[in-house]
């Protein structure tokens, strides 16, 4: 039972960094010791023999095999934070639209400071690789237009991609949904309750997470210095999306549409430096943990 409320806490701080864009549910899966788990569990899930279990009615086979109550104790963990923090992240983009998204731009550019100090080797090969990754992310973020259908097709896509993430160190869930212009959506479901949406989205997270995670895996296995390079690009390249004054209509209707909008430069410098200092706490409590682990 301890055990499974560590796992559980766990779970939740790792909701915590998937509902805020620029804090990875990866990088916290690293850091609290449980990222290979979560990688062989979901494995397991695309074996052939695990589903020869279930469909042959070996449960109990079928549970372990899965890492079963590891992954109820995670879900739930993850499921309470998500629901716990939806509604204050819809109430600040509402009515704190600068700090908010200056708190996200901090974060972000400490998560990319962050793998940019875990690249070992540069040279003109992984400076082109890092090169390709900003041109994506800045091409993705230009195109990708302010407003995206809200049809259920399009939240089915959203969630696949979003939790595919998860298993990447260094890159959020919710940053995806920022540049596919659903994060105030999803968060506004997940607040409000909205069954349909929510599990349209879900579906799309379980379908997504199956198709892609047995790629992903062998992806990072094989070319994962490549693969980090242009996540990290694609990082840097897409922080004009959360530019904290790049949305002027949410600002001026935060701010009662005044003639001349306060842009609130201070107050938007501390809380980006709050985001930067939030995410370098998390990195240096993770080099603890793991200098604990090498010790024991």
């Amino acid at each position: 039972m301890v055990k499974n409320i560590i796992i559980a806490l766990k779970g939740f701080f790792m909701g915590a960094a998937n509902v805020v864009p620029g804090v990875s549910g990866g990088t916290v899966a690293l850091i609290t010791g449980i990222y290979e788990e979560i990688i062989e569990a979901l494995n397991s899930l695309m074996v052939k023999d695990t589903w020869n279990a279930f469909f042959h009615g070996e449960w109990r086979k079928f549970w372990k095999s899965i890492h079963g109550e590891f992954l109820l104790a995670l879900a739930i963990g993850v499921i309470l934070s998500v629901f716990t923090l939806a509604k204050l992240m819809t109430y600040t983009l509402a009515n704190y639209p600068i700090q908010t998204w200056a708190f996200f731009f901090g974060l972000i550019i400490a998560s990319s400071i962050i793998m940019f100090k875990g690249i070992k080797g540069w040279g003109a090969r992984e400076v082109v690789f890092t090169i390709i990754g900003i041109a994506l992310g800045i091409v993705v973020c230009t195109l990708s237009p302010t407003e995206t259908p809200d049809g259920y097709w399009f939240l089915f896509i959203c969630g696949a991609i979003a939790i595919c993430t998860m298993i990447l160190p260094g890159i959020s869930g919710s940053f995806i949904l920022v540049i596919l212009s659903k994060y105030d959506y999803v968060m506004n479901a997940v607040a409000d309750l909205d069954i349909p949406v929510l599990a349209v989205f879900g579906i799309g997270c379980v379908v997504g997470i199956l198709a892609f995670s047995k790629f992903l895996h062998w992806l990072l296995g094989r070319y994962e210095k490549q693969t980090m390079l242009i996540l990290l690009g694609f990082v840097l390249g897409s922080l004009i999306k959360v530019w904290p004054w790049s949305n002027e209509e949410a600002i001026l209707k935060s701010q009662g549409f005044p003639e001349q909008p306060d842009l609130m430069i201070g107050s938007a410098a501390i809380w980006c430096l709050i985001g930067i200092a939030v995410v370098l706490g998390i990195e240096i409590l993770g080099n603890k943990v793991a200098a604990k682990q090498k010790k024991s």
